[in-house]
């Protein structure tokens, strides 16, 4: 069987690459790599960023950590480069971490590190959509599901 790629948040997938070097597993994870061909990124670590490093929230435009460093440049590279790993596997739907500041879709933090979720998305996310990505989210994981269901099969 031929499965389609998916591009995934690597910390989504057991990967311990979270600021705080832990992984968000998710209850469905196990069904979407039996049925996809997963592409793990960091955008993160691939612009550079150690783990494990400070928060980071998006603060108007800017990246910045819970110290004030500003952290646009490596999380705009590490976008950038996640993009091309993308790119070179053909693959055009994504599932990304929720209220990351690379890859939260629809809320992310406010930049103020007071847990205040506001209306926006991450640097990657912007830059998948802008490019025409589809993406999804653990809280919205469920579209995916049932798009790739597949007879005889069901999620966990």
């Amino acid at each position: 069987m031929n499965r389609p790629s998916l591009l995934v948040s690597a910390c989504l997938f057991g990967n311990t690459c979270r600021y705080n070097e832990s992984c968000v597993a998710f209850k469905d994870s196990l069904w979407i790599e039996k049925q996809y061909t997963l592409i793990k990124v960091c955008p993160e670590q691939l612009g550079g960023l150690p783990t494990p490093r400070n928060p980071a929230e998006i603060l108007t435009s800017r990246v910045v950590d819970a110290q004030g460093n500003d952290l646009t440049e490596a999380f705009v590279l590490g976008a950038e480069r996640a993009l091309a790993v993308a790119r070179a596997s053909g693959c055009t739907t994504a599932l990304l971490m929720d209220r990351s500041p690379s890859c939260g879709y629809h809320q992310i933090y406010d930049g103020t590190f007071s847990g205040t979720l506001i209306e926006g998305s991450g640097i990657f996310a912007q830059l998948l959509k802008k490019n025409g990505f589809t993406i999804y989210t653990p809280t919205t994981v469920t579209a995916l599901l049932s798009d790739m269901h597949v007879p005889g099969s069901e999620p966990l």
